[in-house]
């Protein structure tokens, strides 16, 4: 899907450590920093996670000329930023952890900055896009005339969903569903002149849609989900979210805002989307949310000097059937995972034939790569292939086909099964995402419900019609 994310650009900072004693200085505790991670936040974030799940994002923001920004730029690797001239300094988040637990934030930057300036192609991938999610974190980008007037244009063309910020602007009426927190709402409703002492989500809802002139509220609750209301329901729908252990709650509102709006894009009733969209946050803050993002730089003593270096990429292994053929030494499909787990990365599989390797076969594994920090291909074995296909199938023996696989840079791993679904497999690997290339939702795949019950999720990448294995070999057929 072709998305367009509006909205502030943030460099969020993690420093990850230990703690273990208290400082001779002062009676504060001394962290003994493991690494630091940046990654791009706000309206980066967004464009970040959707980018991850395979579509075409386009970020319409504002990028300062600092430091800061050359790492916002190597973050956002794979987004399409449309940018309006520099601003500085870049907003920078830095969030000290010790374990799990958020110990202190340093804020800089963060102030509101002066309306920066639009381009014809930043109002372009507005009026091109297929679906809008607008992060606004009161930097200035939603204050520009030209971006409001071109949102306000599609607006009831397609979705639009408005993140709203405490020091930003107010939503241009008409936009689909507009995401503001519990304390949000009911300080927008204060400043309107209801009794903070008997609003509550459902009044300060209410209110917002009536001043923003929004076509829906989606109110969200933490822990206790959100409430949904919209115009011509009288109704409130309260949506539970699924319970989850959450350190830190740190990007569960762009996750969702972004899920909202490729669902309404799909085409899926509000109240559904929704519902899948809080699902969605809650999935997100289980696989460690937006601490789990960014690049890992090991810390010395002498950070603001230390290089970063980037980690080797996995050597392609095959596992069959319990015997696991290796490559140089490296471990099996199974302990890669685990291995890529537990540094907080995410492992993607996906699965299929693969017989006749083809430029839509390519795609879809490029893309899956992409989405995380190794792929597993689950394959048919020869004997599973028969059965699903015919006794014609495969063309290809299984060691040639994970053979090819793996000659494919996106590639970490084949791991071969011998049923006819990778149901068994899927639970041994157990992937934070699991993708396929298809037009269907992806919570309608037959795995959907396996993944889901690990905290993962299914992912689809665009079908590219015209190339198949049945096709390339009725090709192949008419020349031999």
């Amino acid at each position: 899907m072709r998305i367009t994310v509006v909205g502030d650009l943030l460099l969020d900072v993690d420093i990850n450590g230990a703690a273990t004693r208290l400082s001779p200085d002062a009676p504060v505790p001394v962290v003994d920093v493991a690494d630091v991670r940046r990654r791009a936040g706000g309206a980066g974030l967004v464009a970040t996670v959707l980018a991850q799940d395979g579509h075409d994002v386009a970020l319409v923001t504002a990028v300062s000329d600092d430091d800061g920004a050359s790492h916002l730029k190597r973050a956002l690797e794979g987004v399409q930023v449309l940018a309006g001239a520099p601003l500085a300094p870049t907003p920078t988040k830095t969030r000290v952890r010790i374990g799990t637990h958020p110990m202190v934030r340093f804020d800089e930057g963060c102030s509101p900055a002066a309306v920066p300036d639009s381009t014809p192609v930043m109002l372009a991938a507005i009026a091109s896009a297929e679906a809008i999610v607008v992060a606004d974190y009161g930097r200035g980008i939603t204050a520009n005339v030209e971006i409001r007037a071109a949102l306000a244009q599609v607006s009831g063309k397609v979705p639009v969903v408005w993140d709203p910020h405490p020091a930003g602007s107010e939503p241009v009426p008409g936009v689909a569903v507009v995401t503001p927190n519990l304390s949000e709402a009911l300080a927008v409703a204060k400043a309107g002149g209801l009794d903070p002492s008997c609003t509550g989500a459902t009044e300060a809802g209410r209110h917002l849609m009536r001043k923003w002139q929004s076509n829906a509220v989606l109110v969200t609750r933490g822990e206790d989900g959100a409430v949904l209301l919209s115009v011509g329901d009288p109704s409130a729908h309260a949506i539970t979210a699924p319970q989850t252990n959450v350190s830190d709650p740190c990007g569960a509102g762009d996750r969702l805002a972004g899920s909202l709006a490729v669902y309404l894009g799909l085409g899926l009733a509000l109240p559904e989307a929704a519902a899948r969209a809080v699902e969605d946050a809650s999935g997100f803050l289980a696989r460690g949310g937006a601490a789990a993002l960014g690049s890992a730089a090991l810390a010395s003593a002498a950070l603001a000097s230390a290089t970063v270096e980037e980690a080797p990429k996995p050597g392609p292994v095959v596992e069959h059937q319990g015997l696991e053929l290796l490559r140089g030494g490296n471990p099996d499909g199974l302990r890669l995972a685990e291995s890529i787990r537990a540094k907080g990365g995410t492992v993607v599989a996906t699965g299929g034939c693969f017989d006749l390797l083809h430029a839509g076969h390519a795609r879809t594994l490029a893309a899956a790569r992409a989405m995380g920090d190794c792929l597993v291909v689950c394959l048919n074995s020869d004997d599973s292939v028969r059965r699903l296909k015919g006794m014609h199938r495969p063309i290809v023996s299984v060691e040639d086909r994970a053979e090819l696989l793996l000659a494919l840079e996106c590639v970490d791993a084949v791991v071969v099964f011998e049923e006819d679904t990778p149901e068994a497999c899927l639970t041994d690997i157990r992937p934070d995402i699991w993708v396929k290339g298809g037009d269907y939702v992806p919570d309608e795949l037959p795995e959907a419900r396996l993944v889901a019950g690990w905290g993962g999720r299914c992912v689809t990448v665009p079908f590219h019609p015209a190339r198949s294995t049945s096709g390339l070999a009725a090709a192949l057929a008419k020349v031999s």
